[in-house]
């Protein structure tokens, strides 16, 4: 036995089970039946591999003394023999009772369970030895008894008993370990990212689950400094230079790079990841250890990095508890809740204490998916009340109810004054936040009037309607593309602005009655909505390319829809009216380098296996969006990332003239009169790549 321990046939046996190829047909399909049955089973039950043990052990003794009792010319009398067999079972079963050799798991039978094994063995047999001496002296009074042959014998199914019971284990591991033969040779080499404690519990998770699909090769460290180092038996590349980093990947054949967290993705995401990711590894980050204890063994779920993260920064700083508190028992009104923006908001808001949200939007389809997702919202909190002691199930049933109850939807088109007016007289919604818009640029460069009817009336009659129902807020969802405007999109959402702000002020100033306060916040691209630069992107790499961008050094800024939502909530809390709210956006992204990156994360290289195309910039498009704050444009607020822009105030009366001249020539549906007096009303709306270029050049506009 310490043989096969010192010669590592136990922690080789997997590279044994991939080298030798099984020559004979019946023995391979014994085999592949056998380590089936294995694999697919659970875990054999602990009184089963005891009672195995225990006959074993027993068989091993009485055949070892029918044996040695024939060698010597004959065999000990049957009486005897059934004697020692009891013997031997009661030694065994006491043996292995207080040992535990029967608790280990088969499959994953190691060095320290064989020499487990053997000491339980040789315990066995001493107990056994003196068990049968003490019968054959004390209760058989044999006076001749020859205690060497008896020692001898014991000696004999000592090492017989450590034999076939670790051949036994060793056979089950092989078994199991054939098996896993072709996912052995389809497992990752991974480097798990630091040094730290973290970085440690990743590592021997993935190593523990033999069934898992990664090999850690090592730990990698960003450091100047160049030391050979063990940690927990695997070696540490401190890297300092791209070259070396490269080297590493190509020695030991290195697939991916393992983060434990997504902060240290955000922190290398310029640098290692980057790197990693230029080489075509894959990235990814480990699970919370909150999220380990549900996962089945061998089947740890790590999650792969998408170009969100690689483009998310730090998260603001918003105080949700002071949101919950602003909103609590209130009831509230999205428009556009089923839009990227409306739904995130949905169910943000859904969390907190309100009385009723009402979520109100057009589109039939993903209306009727949010709707399911609310069903399974309200179902998850029917289970949750299920688990808590002390509640009858009338009060269960009456509390999930009342929960449902919170939640409507409402199919209604801003634009329809008669649906909307309903939605208020039913609901009396106290907070709205107004999403609903066309936000797609070239779209409403070749609509817009339709842009006009959406944005512009669509936002008149939501605010009209908040000021005769006496709502206390309206936040509206407004974009960077209002800021010096280049295409009708753009200035649809700045005109937008101008009617809720003058209206907010002219509330203020006692000139219309009412109390409603006016909110707008103004923020850049949105990762993952609808439409989007990136959903795109992902199609066409899908689809094998080529990955179509509109111009080689087209820049965007980018955020999260979570983050944009928790923004739009911070200025529902402080807005005092007619503010427009925008923040620090971060760094712009170059949207050539998006694709390229994009491309490698999947698994491909730029240009060789998927090209990139430039299609030219589009109609209303620009290659730079205004930053959106400045020192000189902006006021800071209590968020050190949220700002105040100081913007232009109007008179109402002259903008809401404007607006409804505007609204007669929508329409109308007379194109070039429509953007003519948008170009009017934003003076600073000057088009880019658009047929209504040409009306920038017509000079003495009425400017308002």
């Amino acid at each position: 036995m310490e043989f096969l321990v010192n010669c590592g046939i136990i922690k080789n046996i997997s590279k044994v089970a991939k080298q030798q190829d099984i020559k004979y047909p019946l023995l391979q399909r014994a085999l592949q039946w056998m380590s089936k049955k294995i694999v697919n089973s659970q875990y054999v039950n602990r009184w089963y591999i005891f009672a195995f043990d225990v006959i074993v052990a027993s068989l091993i003794t009485f055949f070892t003394y029918v044996i040695v009792g024939f060698l010597r010319g004959g065999i000990p009398h049957y009486e005897i023999l059934s004697k020692i067999l009891i013997l031997s079972l009661s030694a065994s079963i006491i043996t292995f009772l207080s040992t535990g050799i029967y608790r280990g798991l088969l499959r994953h039978t190691t060095s320290s369970e064989i020499w487990r094994l053997s000491v339980a063995s040789i315990i066995k047999t001493l107990l056994e030895a003196i068990f049968i001496i003490f019968f054959l002296t004390v209760i058989e009074k044999r006076i001749n008894l020859n205690i060497t042959r008896i020692i001898t014998i014991e000696f004999l199914c000592a090492c017989l008993l450590m034999s076939v019971l670790s051949f036994a284990r060793v056979f089950i591991v092989y078994i199991y370990n054939y098996s896993l033969t072709k996912q052995e040779r389809e497992r990752r080499n991974v480097l798990v990212y630091e040094i730290e404690n973290r970085s440690i519990v990743v590592q021997q998770y993935l190593d523990s689950y033999r069934r898992g699909k990664y090999n850690v090769c090592g730990f990698i460290k960003m450091s100047d400094s160049i030391k050979k180092q063990i940690l927990v038996g695997k070696k540490i590349f401190y890297i300092s230079k791209k070259e070396y980093f490269v080297h590493i990947v190509k020695k030991y054949n290195i697939n991916a790079i393992v983060f434990p967290s997504e902060v240290q993705v955000t922190e290398q995401k310029d640098n290692l990841v980057d790197l990693a990711i230029n080489l075509g590894l894959k990235i990814f980050v480990f699970p919370n250890v909150s999220e380990l204890s549900g996962m089945p063994e061998g089947k740890i779920s790590m999650r792969e990095i998408k170009i969100e993260d690689l483009l998310g920064r730090e998260e603001l700083g918003v105080d949700m508890s002071k949101i919950e508190e602003f909103l609590k028992g209130k009831r509230v009104l999205i428009t556009g809740a089923a839009g990227s923006i409306g739904s995130e908001l949905s169910r943000l808001i859904s969390k907190f204490d309100i009385s009723r949200l009402v979520m109100l939007d057009c589109a039939e389809t993903p209306m009727h998916n949010l709707t399911l997702e609310f069903e399974q919202i309200v179902k998850d909190y029917r289970l949750q009340l299920q688990h808590k002691e002390g509640l009858s199930e009338k009060e269960i049933e009456n509390l999930a109810s009342e929960f449902s109850q919170k939640f409507s939807f409402y199919m209604c088109d801003v634009r329809s004054i008669e649906r909307l007016e309903s939605a208020f007289i039913k609901f009396k919604p106290q907070i709205i936040f107004h999403a609903a818009a066309y936000k797609h640029v070239p779209m409403m460069e070749l609509n817009p009037t339709e842009a006009v009817r959406v944005n512009v009336y669509g936002t008149k009659n939501v605010a009209n309607m908040a000021i005769k129902y006496d709502a206390e807020k309206m936040i509206m969802v407004s974009t960077d593309k209002a800021v010096n405007p280049t295409n009708v999109m753009g200035a649809s959402k700045r005109i937008a602005e101008i009617y809720t702000q003058s209206l907010s002020v002219a509330v203020m100033k006692g000139d219309i009655k009412g109390k409603t306060k006016f909110i707008t916040t103004r923020f850049g691209n949105v990762l993952g909505s609808n439409g989007s630069v990136i959903p795109r992107f992902k199609e066409q790499i899908a689809k094998g390319g080529p990955v179509t961008v509109t111009h080689k050094d087209i820049v965007r800024y980018f955020m999260s829809i979570p983050e944009a939502c928790r923004l739009v909530l911070e200025a529902s809390t402080l807005g005092q009216g007619y503010e427009i709210f925008v923040f620090d956006m971060g760094k712009p992204v170059k949207i050539t380098e998006l694709a390229e990156k994009m491309i490698r994360l999947a698994g491909y290289e730029p240009e060789k296996d998927i090209k990139i195309v430039y299609t030219g910039l589009r109609p209303g498009e620009k290659l730079y969006e205004e930053l959106l704050y400045t020192k000189e444009n902006t006021i800071p607020t209590s968020n050190k990332k949220i700002f105040v822009a100081k913007v232009k105030e109007y008179e109402f009366n002259v903008v809401e003239e404007k607006i409804e001249k505007l609204l007669e020539l929508a329409k109308s549906i007379n194109l070039v009169e429509t953007v003519k007096l948008m170009k009017e009303i934003v003076p600073e709306f000057k088009s880019k790549n658009s047929v209504y270029e040409q009306l920038d050049k017509i000079e003495n506009f009425n400017a308002l």
